[in-house]
């Protein structure tokens, strides 16, 4: 997990980075596309000494900012690398990848931070402690559920939906053959299915690590 929480702090400093590198530019007229590709731009045009939108000083700015941000990106890349060893030395994290939307950081980061997965008594149990369950909240008898909880294990919650994301973004562009990924999709916005469908990759999870079972297709996903 250490090396799981260092990749995460250069992470968020990435992020704000490219953040402040984004607002200084717009600041002078210069706006790029959201994602790596529009970053990659930005740092093209800042390499670029004729362009003459950027005045020296700025540029200088940016240039550090520029190079600060490569600095990270490689030790990111560094930390990947060994948390990719360390993947592919472990049966239970690779067990864990033939589930869809979890890569070897998601399977390491579970594998790492749950420990012995018997000690949740079921998949449920497992998705409240990540914080999957949404909040219930009873008036006049009537039981709602709300957003879910921010409490529980953060950086497991923030893994799985960004994993869960990335399966139904792909899913909509081509297509799927799983009948519950688009039942889901067809029944809840894109952001309530992630996290529905984050809850579900817990439960599976959970149920392959317990059982000893290899994946499996569910024919529909249960209400989260």
């Amino acid at each position: 997990m250490m090396l799981h929480r260092s990749r995460q702090l250069l992470v968020r400093q990435r992020t704000m980075l490219s953040n402040a590198i984004r607002g200084h530019l717009a600041e002078l007229g210069i706006i790029s596309a959201k994602g790596r590709n529009g970053t990659a731009e930005l740092f093209k045009i800042i390499a670029d000494e004729k362009d003459g939108r950027i005045p020296a000083a700025a540029r200088f700015s940016l240039d550090v900012l520029a190079r600060q941000h490569a600095a990270i990106a490689a030790e990111i890349g560094a930390i990947e690398k060994r948390i990719h060893a360390w993947h592919r030395s472990s049966e239970e994290s690779r067990r864990l990848e033939q589930i869809p939307g979890v890569g070897p950081i998601v399977a390491t980061a579970l594998v790492s931070e749950v420990g012995d997965w018997k000690e949740f008594s079921s998949g449920r149990s497992l998705a409240a402690w990540i914080g999957l369950v949404p909040k219930q909240h009873s008036t006049g008898g009537k039981n709602r559920l709300g957003r879910i909880s921010k409490q529980g294990n953060r950086y497991l919650r923030w893994l799985l939906v960004t994993g869960a994301m990335a399966v139904i973004r792909y899913a909509r562009q081509h297509g799927t053959r799983r009948l519950w990924l688009a039942h889901i999709m067809e029944r809840r916005p894109i952001k309530v299915s992630a996290v529905a469908l984050a809850n579900k990759i817990a439960r599976m999870a959970w149920a392959m690590m317990v059982r000893g079972e290899p994946f499996k297709e569910p024919r529909l996903l249960p209400a989260a």
